[in-house]
C-alpha cells in the first residue's frame, strides 16, 4: 500500500527518536499499532494510531531545523531525567531533538529537528560531513602540534586513529579546527595526546551552516537559503 513506512522510520520522522532506538523500543514491547504490539520490521500506514511507550506518536508534517548556540554545562540529550537536557533548555514548543552531541564542557553550534532522517543523514561518518572548531589550549600553540593533529591521531582510550583533518593557527594558544567524524570527546582526546589541555572549544560550522553573532543560548530557525544548501550536501 502506498505510503507505508517501516515503524522505526516512523518513529524517527514523528521526532520521538533514531530509528536505532526506535528498534530498541519496538525489541522492548513498548510500541504499539492500532492496539497491537509492534514487532520489528513492521509497517505503519496512513491513518493508523502509534504509541511509544504509551504516547501517541504522529507524525509532524512541519519540517523544523533549529541553529542553536549552546552554553557550557548543557547536555545534548532529550532525556528528561538530564535535568540540564537540550530540549527543555531551548523549549521549542514542537517536539525536537539534537543531532548529534557536542560535550557538555564545549559550547556552539548545535542543531535540532524533528526530522530523523535528516539528522541521521547529517550524522552518517562515511558522508564525511565538515564540522569546524575553534579550540583555545592551556599553552602555546606550535606548527609540530598542528602538523600532529591535522595528520591524524591514535587514540588510546577508543582503539582508533582520527581521520587526517584542516588545521591552523588561530591566535598564541588558539586554533581553527575541521573534522569529517565525531568521535566521543575527540579533539579534547587529540589533544591531550600532544599533553595539551582544551580550555575552551566552540564550533563553529556544520556543514553550511554556520554559527554567526546568534547569542550564546540563543536559537533561531534556519533559513531557506541554509536548507536549500543542506539538501544540496545531502544528496
Amino acid at each position: 500500500m502506498e505510503g507505508a513506512v517501516r515503524i522505526n522510520k516512523y518513529l524517527s520522522e514523528a521526532g520521538i527518536c533514531s530509528r536505532r532506538e526506535a528498534d530498541r523500543q519496538v525489541a522492548a514491547g513498548l510500541v504499539t499499532i492500532n492496539g497491537r504490539t509492534a514487532v520489528m520490521g513492521d509497517k505503519v500506514f496512513p491513518g493508523d494510531d502509534v504509541t511509544c511507550g504509551g504516547r501517541k506518536a504522529t507524525k509532524e508534517e512541519e519540517a523544523i531545523l533549529l541553529v542553536f548556540n549552546k552554553p557550557r554545562g548543557i547536555v545534548c540529550t532529550a532525556q528528561k531525567k538530564e535535568k540540564d537536557n537540550i530540549v527543555d533548555f531551548v523549549g521549542y514548543p514542537k517536539r525536537v531533538y539534537p543531532v548529534g552531541r557536542l560535550d557538555k564542557d564545549s559550547r556552539g553550534l548545535v542543531l535540532l529537528t524533528n526530522q530523523g532522517e535528516l539528522g541521521n543523514q547529517i550524522l552518517r561518518a562515511r558522508n564525511y560531513h565538515e564540522k569546524e572548531y575553534v579550540v583555545q589550549v592551556d599553552r602555546d600553540v606550535t606548527d609540530e602540534f598542528l602538523q600532529g593533529m591535522a595528520r591524524g591521531v591514535y587514540l588510546e582510550e577508543l582503539d582508533a586513529t582520527t581521520r587526517p583533518c584542516r588545521v591552523e593557527r588561530a591566535g598564541r594558544r588558539a586554533f581553527r579546527m575541521v573534522l569529517t567524524q565525531g568521535m566521543n570527546r575527540q579533539i579534547r582526546r587529540m589533544c591531550e595526546a600532544f599533553q595539551y589541555r582544551v580550555t575552551d572549544l566552540e564550533r563553529v560550522r556544520i556543514m553550511n551552516i554556520r554559527l554567526g553573532d546568534l547569542e550564546e543560548g540563543a536559537y533561531r530557525k534556519a533559513t531557506p537559503r541554509e536548507w536549500e544548501g543542506l539538501k544540496e550536501l545531502l544528496r
